[in-house]
């Protein structure tokens, strides 16, 4: 039987880690023939993250060096799953419309499917200096390298295994969700979509330094489009 494996870091997200673990619809996808693996990432955690992840009945595996990127370049290599889907730890994604994103991929014989935050999101998901950011990102995403995303920055994301052989992947930090997506867009040219998601409020303390990681995202951009 094929597997999903649906991978999440994990640094300090200890008020939300059971709840996003336990949410991963197991009944439906298994009804669609597949198998499922729920693997956190515990990005050195100082709480109890990978504990409660591991009682949730989560894969826990540990890497100790911080950082996005870093976090998933582990999670893809301990993965067993044929599918790949993602989400982060703090509750903003829907887990509940994985199983949607995978029938897209299915029926659509594509390889990859990105998520679109700002079609709905809840009032209180994204400051509005956040949502700014995010917009300088995606239109510099578009007009670097011809992508037609809405949005660059989205951490959900399914796709086949496959996909990830001839992908370029050199960031360990935030830039790494832009980065994954160009390679496979741009450069892999892989068929794939972009669909709307209800993006939530998170649960837990904030990580995103958003003046700091939204220059070197932006900057990232600039250097990915000169040099791969």
């Amino acid at each position: 039987m094929s597997k999903v494996s649906v991978i999440i870091p994990a640094l300090n997200e200890e008020e939300a880690i059971e709840r996003v673990v336990r949410a991963v619809p197991h009944e439906q996808l298994k009804g669609m023939g597949y198998d499922v693996e729920v693997v956190v990432v515990d990005n050195g955690s100082e709480d109890r993250t990978g504990e409660l992840a591991r009682e949730a009945g989560a894969k826990v595996v540990f890497e100790p060096a911080r950082g996005y990127g870093r976090a998933y370049k582990t999670g893809f290599g301990s993965a067993q799953g044929d599918i790949i889907a993602t989400a982060d730890a703090d509750m903003t994604y829907p887990m509940e419309d994985i199983p949607k994103l995978l029938k897209l991929l299915l029926d659509e014989n594509l390889d990859f499917v990105t998520t679109d935050r700002f079609a709905d999101m809840d009032g209180d998901a994204m400051t509005l200096r956040n949502k700014i950011g995010n917009g300088i990102l995606n239109v510099t995403t578009r007009l670097l390298f011809r992508l037609d995303l809405r949005d660059s920055q989205s951490g959900m994301w399914l796709f086949r295994r496959e996909v990830l052989g001839p992908l370029v992947l050199k960031s360990d930090g935030m830039p790494f969700s832009e980065e994954l997506k160009i390679e496979a867009f741009h450069f892999a040219r892989c068929r794939w979509r972009e669909v709307p998601i209800n993006y939530r409020a998170r649960q837990g303390s904030v990580k995103l330094r958003a003046w700091k990681d939204g220059t070197y995202n932006f900057l990232y951009l600039l250097r990915k489009r000169v040099v791969r």
